[in-house]
């Protein structure tokens, strides 16, 4: 029993020593896979047609060693190759799979000089495009910057950037790209505090447009890469007022559009339960911060005048008063995420103060 399997292995890739292959040739290498009956052993050997640029055809060039295949081939319809048929002088760049199969370029393992990335990348996108994958992410550390405009003038376009790299991404296949763009959000916390002489912490913000810089606001601030809703509020008010809290719930969030660098902007307003009351402005972000009546803060004239800021105020006074109840967070494990993460419900709970209780103010 016979099969074969062809492929067109790209120029400049040496299959055998041969005076019939010449550099720059297109080698058309077909593979052959000879069972014995009643065996499961069998012979694995090679056959070269060389496609010369002219489309002229050599004699066929039986390949001795089918070791020095690149691993980059579909052999009798399987992805992946046995290890046994990887080249022994592989020029496609350090990578893995992902799970949507595509390829993520170790950054840590790429060549730090332009001249000798130019080659390794195109051999790799080739290599790529013959195994099937589809998009290809490649990270690009902020000593390598280098290697930017080579990248994109190879097909690769700009996913996102950080501190210290940017990424780029390459998609393979015909048709449109499928690749998850950048993030999209950001993430905001703002906290209302409460203390047990009905005033709430407020701040004046130190840089704001000037018909605000007379308004006294709840402290507010981003969430961190990695960090918790509940963790991230209780960090902003301490950072921007040095008063200590705890985390109660989340009251009602804010979804907007086209903000900062035109992303969009969840913001999360939080109830947290004071745990100190001395307070420490942090000078670079705040103007002041005080414990302001709650009475005086509600009858500020800017939030009076403002849709939103009114209905937040609203809502956290029907939670002062019981008549509302907001989510609390909960750990739950998923399946599909392999670990636990954070899901924000509420549950009645009449012994409870704070977690929507039903018992005396």
């Amino acid at each position: 029993m016979e099969f074969k399997s062809a492929v067109d292995v790209p120029r400049g890739v040496l299959i055998g020593s041969t005076s019939s292959v010449h550099c720059g040739d297109t080698i058309r290498l077909g593979l052959y896979r000879r069972v014995s009956p009643g065996s499961a052993a069998c012979s694995v050997t090679s056959q070269c047609m060389v496609l010369r640029p002219d489309r002229s055809r050599a004699s066929p060039v039986v390949v001795a060693e089918i070791s020095t295949v690149p691993s980059l081939y579909h052999v009798n319809g399987t992805n992946g190759v046995n290890p046994s048929l990887r080249s022994r002088d592989s020029r496609v760049l350090d990578s893995y799979d992902d799970e949507y199969g595509g390829v993520v370029v170790n950054p840590d393992r790429l060549p730090a000089e332009p001249d000798a990335f130019v080659p390794l990348l195109r051999d790799s996108l080739s290599h790529w495009k013959i195994q099937g994958k589809k998009g290809v992410w490649l990270k690009l550390p902020l000593e390598l910057s280098e290697l930017v405009p080579i990248a994109v003038k190879e097909g690769f376009q700009y996913h996102h950037a950080e501190r210290g790299h940017v990424m780029l991404t390459c998609w393979l296949p015909e048709g449109p790209c499928m690749l998850p763009a950048n993030a999209s959000h950001l993430v905001g916390v703002g906290g209302f505090i409460v203390n047990d002489k009905n005033e709430v912490l407020v701040v004046q913000e130190r840089y704001c447009p000037p018909a605000f810089t007379r308004l006294w606001k709840l402290p507010t601030g981003f969430i961190q890469e990695s960090e918790e809703i509940f963790d991230g509020v209780v960090r902003e008010v301490k950072e921007e007022t040095g008063v200590e809290t705890e985390f109660v719930e989340v009251i009602a969030f804010r979804h907007a559009h086209h903000i900062a660098f035109e992303k969009s902007d969840l913001f999360f307003i939080c109830m947290l339960r004071p745990l100190s009351t001395q307070i420490f402005v942090d000078d670079c972000e705040i103007h002041a911060a005080r414990w302001m009546p709650l009475a005086e803060f509600v009858e500020q004239p800017l939030t009076k005048g403002d849709g939103m800021f009114k209905k937040v105020i609203d809502i956290c006074l029907a939670r002062l008063g019981r008549r509302y109840c907001g989510l609390f967070p909960h750990q739950v494990a998923s399946k599909f995420e392999g670990k636990e993460s954070t899901l924000y419900y509420n549950v009645l709970q009449a012994e409870d103060d704070y977690n929507c209780g039903t018992g005396g103010s």
